[in-house]
């Protein structure tokens, strides 16, 4: 059976689910032994990943997932999910319970990044399974859904978001208390798997990244699916700093269906046929930037349990320098800095960075706002200056395709027949008037001639 949720998307917040034929669907899991869902996490190999647990596993780093709420009951997710909070006033004070518009989403990204599986539970062989139940299977195996970083813990925030709120709380106020609640309670990297059909975010966010950027965390956000209206990139994946992931398809090449673009883009990961958990034990399939932004959040948390001191913008710089270049050479609006390779992030020699290749938002408020934090806020802040923000509507810049001589020059032929058509046409009425007073007779045999119509040359 194929559940399929279409809804449309505006500027307002939204998770950013595609699947099947993709804009929002998600496939319910037909019955299958778990560890044949494992079986199906291509990415483990392709992206580098079963390479990278030669070096790390995730072990003391704590991931914060803000979403739909994450269900830790999940045989994958037991002992994984070890702190929580709401942000929606709707949900569960530990962000276990799944709400929102999709509330499975939140328990499909945790499985994702940090899920350890889980042996099949056995009677006893000494008495009849009718008389003793089932031992209770122990956290971890080799059966369901293993995460990139498996050895990590998710700090689960729930948020209400794709419908309206019962509890009464907006995106303008959910989303800077959930990064402030993640930053304020370990979480080294923050996934955000949610986002917007619109390149703005409000005024009322800068703080808290800005926050979390001081804090020295690692903040991951999906760049939106363009079969839900994604074509450009959405906030908060256009906040600079933030490390925002497009999607692949199963042949490694940009997601025509599951993925935006945008100059803000720093790599690209799986983002077709993905599977993962679902909130009370099962499993599904599914597609989307949503399931591609937690294997990268994944890959930041091995690397940051290797190299515990490193810093944020090092952590970024590792992943986007160490990425497989594609498409255009360098980076560009498609893939980023290139495809992710977590094997590489993990294993090569990679000269430590100056500053985030992705920018800050410390800057940013600076040029844009006037606004200035010397030391980091613990507060919630409604404006980071009383200063009139400098632009109306302030934007990160959403990338455009530059013109090229190609493409010019199939408009200027079309401009210059227009004009030489024009000329031809004005040259002829005044020869008619002239035709006109020498020889009525003429004019009046002029007068029914058919012009033809004159198609512009097509471009090449």
């Amino acid at each position: 059976m194929t559940l399929t949720r279409r809804r449309s998307f505006s500027a307002a917040m939204s998770v950013l689910l595609a699947g099947g034929a993709l804009a929002g669907s998600l496939y319910a899991a037909p019955p299958a032994a778990a560890d044949a869902w494992r079986d199906k996490e291509y990415w483990l190999k392709e992206s580098g990943i079963t390479a990278a647990w030669e070096v790390s596993k995730g072990a003391g780093v704590k991931v914060a997932v803000i979403d739909s709420g994450v269900d830790g009951n999940h045989p994958d997710l037991r002992g994984v999910v070890t702190g929580g909070a709401d942000a929606s006033g709707a949900g569960a004070s530990n962000g276990q319970k799944s709400i929102g518009a999709k509330p499975e989403h939140g328990t499909l990204v945790a499985t994702m990044l940090a899920g350890r599986g889980h042996a099949t539970p056995t009677a006893s062989p000494s008495a009849s399974p009718s008389a003793v139940p089932p031992a209770p299977a122990p956290a971890g195996g080799p059966d369901g859904m293993v995460g990139v970083a498996p050895e990590a813990q998710i700090l689960a925030v729930s948020t209400w978001l794709g419908s309206p709120n019962p509890g009464g709380k907006t995106d303008q106020e959910q989303i800077p208390d959930a990064v402030r609640w993640a930053v304020d309670n370990g979480a080294k990297v923050i996934n955000i798997s949610l986002g917007s059909t619109s390149p703005d975010w409000p005024q009322s966010w800068d703080a808290a990244f800005l926050y979390a950027e001081q804090k020295d965390v690692v903040i991951v956000a999906a760049a939106g699916n363009r079969v839900g209206g994604n074509v450009q990139v959405g906030a908060p994946a256009t906040i600079p700093g933030v490390l925002t992931v497009a999607g692949l398809d199963g042949e490694g090449k940009a997601s025509i269906d599951s993925s935006s673009q945008g100059i803000s883009i720093g790599v690209a990961a799986p983002a077709e046929n993905l599977v993962g958990g679902m909130p009370g034990g099962g499993y599904a399939e599914w597609a989307g930037t949503s399931g591609a932004a937690p294997i990268v959040s994944g890959v930041a948390a091995l690397i940051r349990s290797k190299w515990p001191e490193m810093s944020a913008r090092q952590v970024i710089n590792r992943i986007v320098s160490t990425a497989k270049d594609a498409g255009a050479p360098g980076k560009d609006p498609i893939y980023g800095y290139g495809i992710l390779n977590a094997e590489a992030a993990l294993k090569d020699d990679v000269p430590a960075a100056a500053a985030n290749p992705l920018g800050s938002i410390a800057d940013w408020i600076r040029v844009h706002r006037r606004g200035d934090f010397s030391t980091p806020s613990q507060a919630p802040v409604a404006s980071p200056t009383s200063a009139a923000p400098t632009l109306a509507d302030p934007t990160v810049p959403v990338a455009k395709t530059p013109a090229q001589v190609d493409d010019a020059l199939p408009a200027a032929v079309v401009l210059g027949f227009g004009a030489l058509f024009v000329l031809i046409i004005a040259g002829a009425a005044i020869q008619l008037r002239r035709v006109a007073r020498s020889a009525p007779a003429q004019a009046e045999e002029a007068d029914t001639g058919v012009m033809e119509a004159v198609d512009p040359p097509a471009k090449p």
